[in-house]
């Protein structure tokens, strides 16, 4: 990859998640922006054009699966991956998310940090290898 960094936007309401997923990403070479709701996070996707959204599904606003629709809507940030943050009792929703173009999902009580880093590194990299070569 280029010197740029790996950018990636946490849609998250809980802020002590938020930051704490935050603090991980960085220390792990991320750049790393934040958004409070689900009205936010499509705001900033598409400022910011991350390189993958993690997205929680229960918030504030606008839920992940209406922020989700939206941005899969929007020709600038349709092919942005998405991993879905969700608990144990969402599971249709995830189902639903994932119909809609998420690309995987995260059970909140069940990963630590360090596999929320294996798991961008790979839908990242599923991401690449899955586009078409240009020339």
């Amino acid at each position: 990859m280029p010197d740029k960094k790996t950018k990636v936007l946490i849609v998250e309401d809980e802020e002590i998640l938020l930051t704490a997923l935050s603090e991980e990403l960085k220390q792990e070479g991320f750049d790393v922006a934040g958004a409070k709701d689900g009205v936010e996070g499509v705001e900033k996707a598409a400022s910011e054009k991350p390189d993958l959204i993690l997205l929680d599904l229960v918030m504030p606003r606008l839920d992940g699966i209406g922020a989700l629709r939206q941005m899969k809507a929007n020709p600038e940030t349709k092919d942005i991956p998405v991993v879905i943050l969700t608990n144990l009792s969402d599971y249709d929703k995830v189902s639903d998310a994932l119909s809609l173009g998420a690309m995987d999902y995260l059970v909140k009580a069940n990963y630590r940090l360090e596999e929320l880093v294996t798991k961008i590194k790979t839908v990242l990299e599923r991401k690449h290898t899955g586009m078409p070569k240009l020339g």
